[in-house]
């Protein structure tokens, strides 16, 4: 299956092209299922950083389907990788919930970089959901001996039990059900994060979120309190 128009501007664009392999899958919870994969020789051409994301394509009534994807859990030495797929209707998720060992996908990496701040903040602020939560992780792996300040919004109760990779004596969690179309969340933030700053200059904070909630929030930690534009990280994760 060729990749369309979306492939011909990748390709341009320099992305790199792999065909990954499954070698497993186990459903995290009622709505995510997590697809293990051997990467077709991705991690050793490109390396590994927090927050790392590929472009998945999936067959869509014959043509191409593309969504990006954080990697959970990438071991270079071992050419492995995990996905984590929302399941609800969609050609992505068909394709997950049906995943065996032994099938395979293709993938363009493009467009992911990545790199915590040095020297090492004071204090992180990540700010996500569902979608985002495997780079909320990754994060916390990268950096577990900051102490990290965690508000995740879930669409669904089962979202509630989303592995988070926290140590209590460093993380602090907030769960927070998705109302309003977001406006929940950013109100939380907003109350919360004030006090919790600190110096704006030490702090870091990460947000993705959807993007009207990512930009709103951005703008709020930039303007209103100042933290640098180098300490921020602010991505639109999807639209609603």
């Amino acid at each position: 299956m060729g990749h369309g128009w979306e492939g011909v501007v990748l390709k341009l664009m320099r992305g790199k092209d792999f065909v990954f392999t499954v070698t497993g899958a186990q459903d995290v919870t009622a709505h995510c299922r997590r697809v293990h994969f051997t990467d077709g020789g991705m991690l050793a051409a490109t390396g590994a950083h927090p927050t790392m994301w590929v472009r998945v394509w999936f067959p869509d009534a014959g043509r191409p389907h593309q969504r990006a994807y954080t990697l959970v859990d990438p071991d270079p030495a071992a050419g492995t990788f995990a996905l984590e797929f929302a399941l609800h209707e969609g050609p992505a998720s068909r394709w997950a919930s049906a995943a065996k060992p032994g099938d395979t996908v293709a993938a363009t990496v493009q467009g992911s970089a990545f790199a915590l701040p040095e020297p090492a903040p004071g204090r992180m602020f990540l700010i996500g959901d569902r979608a985002s939560a495997p780079a909320i992780n990754s994060l916390l792996t990268a950096a577990p001996e900051v102490p990290a300040t965690v508000w995740l919004e879930t669409q669904h109760d089962s979202d509630r039990q989303l592995p988070l990779r926290i140590r209590p004596a460093r993380h602090q969690v907030h769960r927070l059900p998705r109302q309003d179309g977001g406006a929940h969340l950013a109100a939380r933030v907003r109350a919360d994060l004030p006090a919790l700053l600190g110096d704006p200059a030490t702090a870091y904070v990460w947000i993705a979120c959807d993007t009207a909630t990512t930009r709103t929030l951005a703008q709020f930690v930039r303007r209103d309190l100042a933290v640098p534009r180098s300490q921020v990280h602010a991505q639109g994760y999807w639209r609603p």
